[in-house]
């Protein structure tokens, strides 16, 4: 059994892993990939068998009167995949399956993924590869095996249409057998693995997110969430609920798929064989032609999206009453599957700004922080199968000069109860449910405070 002690075995353990295996990731023009192909009618890129996914095109319009209409590029990935984290108890320690996977989008090559992470497509074997380990734990089981949370979550809005996937949490008294790739992980490792750059991939942050409560009290800096007699957070649930259901109401918005060719102000460039927008901002289609022999099939081609630039995803955080609150936000995006979604305090890219933009509520106390405010600053990849070299600065800052009253789109919510929220499916954006799980495991700063 691969059965960490600590952070240092850990990082020997994945050190063995990234040198164990042979990976290529070559950039190839998109009309260069294999099994892949351009729609001559609509401009769009399909792979040949009709699954996996497309890249389409989308005109979204704000609800706002004064808010302009856009057209983008979107993948488009009707089916639900899976991402799910067995968990299994050591001595009384909660341990983790964790597995050393190859993403092709991921500047690491190697990062550190939950038990299964696998499209419909991947586990129902249409690419013909070898079979996803431990996939039965999730979609059938066994009498060992107890389930703690399983919901359909949402995924990036900005670059996916409406897409979802299943994340669950299954604890299990089965003996185990362990492939060399994966290895139990305490629980209050992974919370100091979280602070290191580019590790612990975003489908394991969202599922970490609703980890169990009688999980989190385990020496990893939190308490179990039940709440105390002495909770007073500012809002109670009913009040969180009106706000949130108002704000679904502003902002609903009229998006149409539309072909990829009819896409204004991007434009698909035949020499280097990728789709651009004309200034250079928010990102690009590219191809990739992958070889892992570690993967399910040892090589394949795919197209992919290449951010320009960095994020900021941060929350600003703040003791009211006693209970530690973060600052969440209302935020509609032209993929949202349910027209909103609960957002951090600052989710945006400034690099795509212009000039005459009027910059995010929060953006530059965020980047202005004292170093004593900040409470976290980590700099963590998002989904590295779909998308290339995609990376995000997360943070969390003490707002205590932030004043209570803030805008209509925003509000306090204390992290028992965004916990509570993001175990709720299509509720809490993926952006926050990764630094969710970031938040849970500061010590001193978790649900209990």
């Amino acid at each position: 059994m691969t059965h960490i002690e600590d952070a240092a075995g850990f990082h020997s353990w994945f050190a063995g892993r990234s040198a164990a295996h042979r990976y290529r990731i070559t950039p190839t023009p998109l009309h260069d990939l294999d099994g892949w192909y351009t729609d001559s009618a609509t401009g769009d890129v399909r792979h040949r068998s009709g699954r996996f996914f497309s890249i389409e095109g989308l005109r979204f319009e704000p609800a706002a009167p004064d808010a302009p209409a856009w057209t983008q590029p979107i993948i488009r990935q009707p089916e639900t995949g899976i991402l799910g984290v067995l968990l299994k108890r050591f001595d009384g320690v909660p341990h983790l399956l964790m597995q050393a996977r190859m993403e092709p989008g991921n500047i690491t090559t190697l990062q550190l993924s939950p038990t299964v992470q696998a499209t419909f497509s991947n586990y129902t074997r249409v690419h013909r590869g070898a079979a996803v380990r431990y996939i039965d734990h999730f979609l059938t089981p066994g009498a060992a095996d107890r389930v703690h949370y399983d919901a359909l979550q949402s995924e990036q809005g900005s670059w996916f249409l409406g897409k979802r996937n299943r994340n669950i949490v299954v604890e299990t008294t089965a003996d185990v057998p362990v492939h060399e790739d994966f290895c139990w992980v305490p629980r209050p490792v992974m919370a100091e693995l979280l602070r290191v750059d580019n590790l612990v991939n975003m489908d394991s942050r969202t599922v970490l997110a609703g980890l169990p409560d009688e999980v989190t009290g385990d020496g990893s800096g939190e308490a179990p969430l039940p709440g105390r007699a002495s909770e007073q957070p500012l809002h109670d649930t009913a009040t969180l609920l009106h706000w949130f259901t108002g704000a679904k109401m502003r902002h609903r918005s009229e998006r149409t798929t539309i072909p990829l060719r009819r896409v204004g102000g991007w434009h698909r460039d035949d020499r280097r064989g990728e789709i651009a927008h004309e200034a250079g901002r928010y990102f690009r289609i590219i191809g990739v032609d992958v070889e892992a022999d570690s993967r399910e099939v040892p090589s394949w081609s795919q197209p992919m999206l290449a951010p320009a630039g960095r994020g900021v995803i941060a929350f600003v955080s703040k003791e009211i009453r006693g209970e530690r609150h973060l600052l969440v936000q209302a935020r509609a995006e032209a993929g949202t599957f349910d027209v909103a979604g609960i957002g951090p305090s600052v989710q945006c890219n400034p690099g795509n700004l212009a000039e005459s933009a009027r910059r995010p509520p929060y953006l530059d106390a965020v980047l202005a922080a004292r170093p004593e405010q900040v409470l976290f600053d980590t700099v963590h990849s998002e989904e590295g199968g779909r998308f290339y070299h995609a990376e995000n600065r997360y943070l969390v800052v003490d707002g205590t000069d932030i004043p209570l009253d803030v805008p209509e789109d925003y509000t306090w919510m204390t992290v028992r109860q965004l916990t509570r929220a993001g175990r709720i499916g299509n509720l809490v954006d993926v952006e926050a449910r990764t630094l969710l799980a970031c938040v849970r495991a500061l010590p001193g700063h978790g649900a209990s405070r």
